[in-house]
């Protein structure tokens, strides 16, 4: 497991090398926390030696990617080099033969020394030096006006007082833009730091100050975020030194405030005074245990707190860590390896000399650009885009939905088409008085009028499809167009062609639509079936009501006639049946087929219908010219 983080530190570098980000999300602790927080105090603890830059307002403005490597001292060299005496006078012969200066390279490379990936070769022995090359660096990538870039730098570190390690350090949370700044240079190192910690393989080193309310930490709040659970939070409490007399951090450090599955860990970091008067890291180190061990506060978890308990924490946390997202790396790594090995043999017998070769390699890949506009268009593409909609769907959505939104935003107002209905009518008319017995063919002009005003109003809903459609394909074609992004003129020249053939189409259909509005217009036929006059509309409506009725049957109940002078015994219940074309009733409740009805016109009206439709009916409530007669003859 010790080979697990130089593994990945390797895996680090080879991307940076080649100029490309790391695809696979690797296993990192990025550390992330406010201005004047500490960070870099606690980086330092860790190497033991001041190597940061430095000063006011925003100092680290590009991500730092510090690779902390445990160096063999020289003892160990030695041990090594005798552990068995049966090849003690082998190694005696090889150091004698050494020339000397090769002696002197090889006790160097066990001294603490740094590199940078982008200075290969160079060895930095004074850290002095390796602060300035990270000034340099930075300000040749960022300018001198205090701006940000997201474009790392590698260092690695090699130190036999340091575990095997590997930080992120992200510039620190500002509010206000100093200098030169952009306004939104908070945004900027907010997106740039959610850009490391909302990978789910990356662990978030939380630095936040103790002499602050921790409710109101920009580190624990950037980590809440894209860590609800605080299942990849390592808390940092730095400044407890600092903090008011009578107060302390105890219940933060024992997870009992804002709980952390990691847990919070504190230091105590030099303070600017203890920086200025160079004092050394490891006395600062013996201040910090000899702290912990006589605070009341602290001293029943002093063995818990401290820079090399954070250390050795952070070490075992991030090799557990790799440990952890192995299997789910190699899975991603061999699909990879195999899509890239694929590419390959495609490209194994390629010889970019050979003319016949690149024809059929541009044949290609035009029909393959044809191929994927057809599938986006068809909606059978490889990729499915499952954040918004299209391609096909997309222009679908425009004729079936868009399009009659459209229509339907159109406005009108019906007291103003009123209105210029009279008017069209009374213009048509002139001076002259239209006859009671011809108005049909002024009315028919005014229709016309009216309606070809309406008929030309489509044309504004309809242009404007064909725009959306339009844009819809010449999107579609950028899309299909990344794939030649290998051959930028190619690509070019394609998106360039297609949719000038698109933008020709557009024109050609917009002229089109307008001739079919325009034919709409000149001729209105009002023969047809859906221009009919108003006695026809109400026969038709009549007919239409009364095949969809027939003769169904509205209501059953029983029926009260009284107060009629041939019925005696006053009041008598009958059985009727209320149907769409008659009124029936009986004697008794079975309905016979040879019962004499008594029928009633549907023209029933006001009491009496209010009486039949309710469940008991009383003749009284009838008119009584509409049911007296018929009762006296059809009663038997």
């Amino acid at each position: 497991m010790e080979g697990l983080i130089p593994l990945v530190n390797r895996l680090q570098d080879a991307f940076a090398a080649l100029g490309q980000n790391c695809l696979l999300d690797l296993p990192q602790i990025a550390v992330v926390g406010g201005q004047s927080a500490g960070k870099s105090s606690v980086l330092e603890n860790c190497v033991s030696r001041d190597f940061l830059p430095r000063g006011s307002g925003i100092v680290t403005r590009r991500p730092l990617v510090l690779q902390l490597i445990t160096a063999k001292t020289g003892a160990s060299v030695d041990a090594q080099l005798t552990w068995d005496e049966n090849f003690e006078c082998a190694c005696e012969l090889v150091l004698y033969n050494l020339r000397q200066s090769d002696l002197t390279v090889l006790s160097s490379a066990y001294a603490e020394y740094a590199e940078f990936l982008h200075c290969k070769g160079k060895k930095f022995t004074d850290f002095d030096e390796v602060r300035q090359e990270i000034e340099v660096e930075t300000d040749r990538v960022t300018g001198m006006n205090k701006g940000i870039s997201s474009v790392p730098i590698n260092l690695r570190i090699y130190s036999p007082h340091v575990l095997s390690l590997t930080l992120i350090d992200l510039p620190g949370i500002t509010k206000v833009p100093v200098g030169d700044q952009p306004p939104d240079i908070e945004q900027q190192i907010r997106d740039m730091i959610m850009q490391f910690i909302s990978r789910e393989n990356c662990l978030i080193l939380a630095v936040t100050p103790a002499n602050t309310d921790l409710a109101n930490s920009d580190a624990l709040k950037l980590a809440k975020e894209v860590d609800p659970q605080g299942l990849r939070t390592i808390g940092v409490i730095t400044k407890l030194d600092l903090m008011d007399e009578g107060t302390d951090a105890r219940e933060v450090l024992e997870n009992k405030l804002l709980p952390l599955r990691r847990g919070y860990i504190g230091v105590v970091n030099r303070s600017q005074k203890d920086i200025d008067g160079k004092k050394d890291i490891k006395a600062a180190l013996l201040a910090e245990r000899k702290f912990f061990l006589s605070h009341p506060s602290y001293r029943h978890m002093a063995d818990r707190m401290g820079t090399p308990y954070l250390q050795k924490v952070l070490n075992q946390q991030l090799t557990n860590h790799i440990r952890d997202t192995l299997p789910a790396f190699r899975s991603k790594l061999q699909s990879q390896l195999l899509s890239i090995e694929h590419e390959v043999e495609v490209y194994k017998n390629f010889r970019p000399e050979d003319p016949t070769r690149k024809t059929k390699a541009l044949l290609q890949m035009v029909q393959q650009f044809s191929v994927d506009f057809e599938k986006r268009i068809e909606g059978s593409g490889d990729q499915v885009d499952t954040l918004e909609l299209s391609g096909g769907a997309k222009i679908n959505r425009i004729f079936h939905e868009r399009f009659p939104f459209e229509l339907v935003k159109m406005e009108f107002n019906e007291k103003e088409l009123r209105r210029e209905i009279s008017y069209a009518i009374k213009n048509i008319h002139g001076i002259r008085q239209v006859l009671p017995c011809f108005p049909a063919c002024s009315h028919d002009m005014a229709f016309e009028a009216i309606v070809k005003k309406q008929i030309v109003k489509l044309k504004g809903p309809c242009l404007k499809s064909v725009d959306l459609v339009m844009q819809e394909l010449i999107n579609t074609v950028k899309k299909c167009t990344k794939k030649l992004a290998t051959y930028p003129r190619l690509c070019e020249e394609t998106e360039r062609i297609v949719a000038g053939y698109i933008r020709e189409r557009e024109e050609k259909t917009k002229d089109q639509m307008l001739l079919l509005i325009d034919i709409q217009v000149s001729y209105i036929n009002t023969n047809h079936e859906d221009f009919i006059g108003f006695a026809n509309a109400q026969q038709r409506s009549s007919q239409v009501n009364k095949s969809a009725v027939g003769n169904q049957v509205i209501r059953k109940g029983w029926l009260t006639i009284n107060n009629i002078g041939i019925m005696k015994g006053g009041s008598k219940e009958y059985w009727f049946v209320l149907t769409a074309e008659s009124l029936s009733w009986y004697k008794d409740d079975e309905v016979q087929a040879d019962s004499e009805r008594a029928v009633v016109p549907r023209g029933v009206h006001g009491a009496g219908y209010r009486a039949l439709t309710s469940g008991r009916v009383n003749a009284t409530n009838l008119a009584a010219g509409e049911l007296d007669s018929q009762s006296s003859e059809k009663e038997k």
